[in-house]
């Protein structure tokens, strides 16, 4: 059994771990209550931007259109969305163990792989890789991103799909389903290829563009992209949030536990120890009278 002092010392070291766990919960707690409601409501126009493209799907005029030609996989882009900072569960770790799927994916095919990065985690694992292609890297963007932060991405892959250097982009990131539930997926930007096989009948059909095809559907099609780009990243913010919200949550119920227990050791120890003391008060007293 340890010593009172040594006692002493855990408990109070493991109860300054606690107050430090206890504030980033409050913290993740408040930030994740904005970057909940700042997803939700940007979700109806990233579903608009999906039906939109479902119709541009069923028509065509985009079938030689290049943002939606489908090429022969050679090279491939990943936007990968992490976080600069720990603590925050296994968010990262799903999102990279999905990238390092398609990486595995992409070496049997022969296929070259290229990455963007968000957040100084995603960097740290993708420059340890060996015949990945880190593109550039962009810290996490706040707790209120914006247009501006997104746009350079869109140029960077946009430019890299248009000059074919990559064949297809995949965007990777986690969906923020409830306080308790988020999940790491992908999806495809590019090419723009839809299934249209859930519109409506009579939907499907989009006659006149104005002033021309060309010029429609490049820019709708860059917009549509972007849209998903900046809503993937907002969800990506509330689950990061709510997953450290739920990590120091029970960091800091494991600190309560380990304070029970180191108390009761405490004052087992502590109890030990005067019962021992009187022991020999007691015995010492009997040497005298005897």
């Amino acid at each position: 059994m340890a010593s009172t002092i040594v006692l002493k010392g855990r408990i109070k070291s493991i109860k300054g771990t606690r107050q430090i766990t206890k504030a980033m919960q409050l913290v993740s707690a408040s930030k994740m209550r904005r970057a909940q409601d700042a997803a939700f409501r940007s979700r109806a126009y990233r579903d608009l931007a999906f039906d939109l493209l479902k119709r541009l799907n069923a028509t065509r005029e985009v079938e030689t259109q290049p943002l939606f030609r489908v090429r022969p996989v050679k090279s491939r882009l990943y936007i990968v969305v992490t976080s600069n900072s720990g603590l925050a569960g296994a968010y990262n770790a799903n999102v990279l163990k999905l990238l390092a799927q398609g990486l595995r994916a992409d070496k049997a095919d022969n296929a070259a792989s290229k990455v963007i990065v968000i957040g100084s985690k995603g960097a740290q694992f993708v420059r340890r890789l060996q015949d990945v292609e880190l593109l550039a890297v962009y810290s996490a963007f706040g707790d209120k991103p914006t247009a501006n932060d997104i746009r350079p991405i869109l140029n960077t892959l946009m430019e890299q799909y248009s000059d074919e250097q990559v064949d297809e982009v995949r965007l990777i990131y986690t969906l923020f389903k409830s306080n308790i539930v988020q999940e790491a997926q992908f999806v495809q930007l590019l090419p723009a290829v839809l299934d249209d096989s859930e519109l409506p009948e009579g939907s499907k059909l989009i006659s006149n563009f104005e002033p021309n095809v060309e010029t429609v559907i490049e820019q709708v099609a860059t917009r549509l992209v972007e849209a998903q780009l900046f809503q993937a990243v907002r969800e990506s913010l509330a689950s990061e949030h709510s997953m450290r919200m739920i990590s120091m949550k029970n960091a800091t119920d494991n600190a309560n536990d380990l304070i029970d227990d180191y108390t009761l050791e405490y004052n087992t120890a502590r109890q030990a120890g005067i019962t021992q003391e009187l022991a020999e008060i007691t015995g010492g007293a009997e040497a005298l009278n005897g």
